[in-house]
């Protein structure tokens, strides 16, 4: 994790001081290598749980500062967003039973965890992306407390200049707009460290990219964001968007997420000289440290200046400089894995490549040598994109899918490493046989969640089915088994929460028809009778909001209407109403169906806080709600009665949000 004590640049005077210090610290490292200062001989490995907390609802709950408190752990650790924690879990020496220690310490945790939330009426998920989130959960007033953040994102959103551009295709296509770096928050992780001396960093770096793409494919637990169906893993794609800075889609300079520009060839200073010359400074440290002086006097220097600017640039396969136990060492830190789907699976994902660092290593004096980088770097992307279904292109040109990789050569890979190292063989044999099964049943965490809302197609609203698998993974998570065990989530055995419908986010409709002020108006006329429509939206180029077509509107257009044009076609903009009541998003329900009453209206258009068009509520909708519910109720389905938990109690108090209405 970052340090919490940093500091913004806030102009150039302080920006050369830290990059003076910042060359420093990377000097001192030059030296700390050649005098040979650093741990050998010792391999140790640890990891980083990230996790949401969420409502009764099961949607994100930010009460992160909270749970901190009652936790009172200094293994625990803020993150970017109030419903998000860390937890990091002590070293251990690789070898014997470590796997099977870092389960129980992560078992322990997370049931630990789970019993405050719920004392706080909350509880704990670990996935990738959490399903059930929405836009209105990234506002700025859900960013933690702490400094580090905010100084984060002002940094990266002054350096950006532009608003924060999302654009992901998979089997739905989303694109978004965003005012901060909240975005980010979207994505929870599982990193795994593996610590390495510097004799061996260049070959073992390179293992753990060459690596990256198998290992992500089979580990995928991210296919959902913003109810949209993207990437098998969709947390790659959101990372490096989030904090790319580049200043156009042509810009050629490296991102600050990403897999690499080429293999590592002669240390690790390659890396970080690389960064320091590559990466502006975004935040500075504190510490005032002169590592020349602690060097002299035999102290390990801590380094802050080139940690902290090393927290700021994010390799998918990070280099993590450390001092445990009064030595300097350093650590190879994985950032693919996601959080999820349970802790088993984690640890089984984490095993398959410690096993493939230490057996691929073996194999190869040189994997430099047998791959191509840039078949390493498209085996990444295409396991982000299609998990096991992932076409790969290995060692000496092998075309092949990566669950065949996996099963056929990776595998005995892995598991010779691991036996190398001495670990337990009833430890092997638990986590690569679920590494294995998972294989062979094509069923990762991604591809449970995709099957289990294929499975519900045909049943309730898009919002229960996302409800009902987020609760259905929050439920099978707790009891462990892996999840190529698990069943399809289903909607009425996996229940509902009762509030469903409490925002108007979650019963709007996305997939709205609109047309220009100048188009014709006998278009608008042929979508009502051929969608079977009563409202047209009306945008402008900029896809604002600026008018709407009712059938009501379109019926009262009279002769003398058409006379006034004098034979020439009737535009849009002539018919169309433009003083129009809105709302946002996060409106509560309550509110839209007092403001449709009020006004007498049969339609509230959604748009977001720049006005541009997000989605449509109509009177229709409420009706329907109302007859799902009493269906349900009618039939003993009903989210009241479908659970088989307690509810979580009490509820947890949030901001009000703020409704936007007015004339377009």
């Amino acid at each position: 994790m970052g340090s919490q004590k940093v500091s913004g640049v806030k102009n150039g005077v302080e920006h050369r001081h830290l990059m003076k210090r910042l060359l420093n610290d990377v000097r001192a490292l030059e030296r700390m290598l050649d005098q040979d200062l650093f741990e050998s001989g010792v391999r140790r490995i640890g990891a980083e749980q990230e996790m949401f907390i969420v409502d009764a609802a099961y949607r994100p709950a930010p009460i992160a500062t909270t749970l901190l408190k009652a936790l009172d752990d200094p293994h625990f650790a803020p993150e970017l967003a109030l419903f998000n924690l860390e937890f990091n879990t002590d070293p251990l020496p690789f070898g014997d039973r470590c796997l099977s220690q870092l389960e129980q310490q992560l078992v322990t945790t997370v049931r630990r965890v789970r019993k405050v939330a719920r004392e706080h009426g909350a509880d704990i998920a670990l996935v990738g992306i959490l399903p059930t989130l929405t836009r209105s959960d990234l506002i700025r007033e859900n960013m933690s407390e702490f400094e580090r953040y905010h100084q984060l994102n002002d940094a990266l959103t002054r350096l950006r200049g532009r608003a924060y551009e999302f654009s992901i295709k998979g089997t739905d296509e989303l694109t978004l707009s965003h005012d901060s770096l909240m975005p980010e928050a979207c994505n929870t992780s599982f990193q795994v460290h593996f610590q390495v001396a510097p004799a061996e960093f260049v070959k073992l770096y390179n293992i753990a990219q060459a690596t990256l793409g198998p290992v992500l494919s089979v580990a995928c637990n991210s296919p959902l964001l913003l109810g949209k169906r993207l990437w098998h893993e969709t947390r790659i794609a959101v990372f490096e968007q989030a904090m790319d800075t580049r200043s156009t889609s042509h810009d050629e300079r490296s991102a600050r997420v990403s897999f690499g520009r080429s293999w590592v060839d002669q240390s690790v200073l390659e890396i970080f000289k690389e960064d320091v010359s590559r990466f502006r400074m975004l935040l500075g440290s504190q510490a005032q440290e002169d590592p020349f002086e602690q060097l002299d006097r035999g102290i390990p220097p801590r380094l802050d200046a080139l940690c902290t600017h090393n927290s700021t640039v994010y390799r998918w396969n990070r280099v993590c400089y450390g001092v445990f136990q009064g030595k300097p060492h350093l650590r190879i830190e994985n950032r693919v894995l996601p959080s999820g789907p349970t802790v088993l699976d984690q640890m089984a994902n984490a095993a398959f490549w410690f096993g493939l660092m230490r057996g691929l290593s073996d194999q190869y004096q040189d994997i430099t040598k047998q791959m191509p980088f840039d078949d390493a770097k498209s085996n990444f992307i295409s396991a982000a994109r299609y998990g096991l279904d992932a076409h790969m292109v290995w060692v000496g040109g092998r075309k092949v899918t990566a669950g065949e990789l996996i099963t056929e050569e990776l595998l005995p890979l892995a598991h010779a490493g691991l036996k190398a190292r001495q670990i337990v063989e009833s430890d092997i044999d638990r986590y690569l046989g679920v590494i294995e099964d998972r294989v062979r049943a094509n069923r990762t965490g991604t591809q449970w969640m995709l099957d289990s809302l294929a499975a519900m197609r045909d049943r309730g609203t898009r919002v229960e089915r996302i409800t009902a698998l987020t609760e259905a993974i929050i439920r099978r998570q707790s009891q462990g088994e892996p999840v190529h065990t698990w069943p399809l989530a289903r909607l009425n055995a996996d229940g509902n929460s009762t509030q469903l419908y409490q925002r108007v986010e979650q019963i709007m409709r996305t997939d709205i028809l609109t047309v220009r002020e100048d188009d014709l108006i006998d278009l608008v006329a042929a979508m009502m009778d051929w969608q079977h429509v009563r409202y047209v939206l009306v945008e402008n180029d900029d896809h604002k909001l600026v008018g709407l077509v009712s059938l009501r509107s379109l019926l009262a257009v009279t002769g003398q209407d058409l006379a006034q044009h004098r034979g020439q076609p009737l535009p849009v903009g002539d018919v169309m109403v433009t003083e129009l009541i809105t709302v946002s998003p996060e409106t509560p329900t309550t509110e839209a169906i007092a403001l449709m009453r009020d006004h007498r209206i049969g339609c509230l258009p959604v748009v977001d806080i720049n006005r541009h068009l997000v989605g449509l509520v109509t009177d229709r909708t409420f009706v329907a709600i109302v007859q799902q519910v009493l269906e349900k109720t009618a039939t003993g389905e009903h989210p009241a009665t479908a659970r088989t938990e307690e509810p979580l109690t009490p509820p947890i108090q949030r901001r009000p949000p703020q409704r936007r209405t007015g004339a377009a």
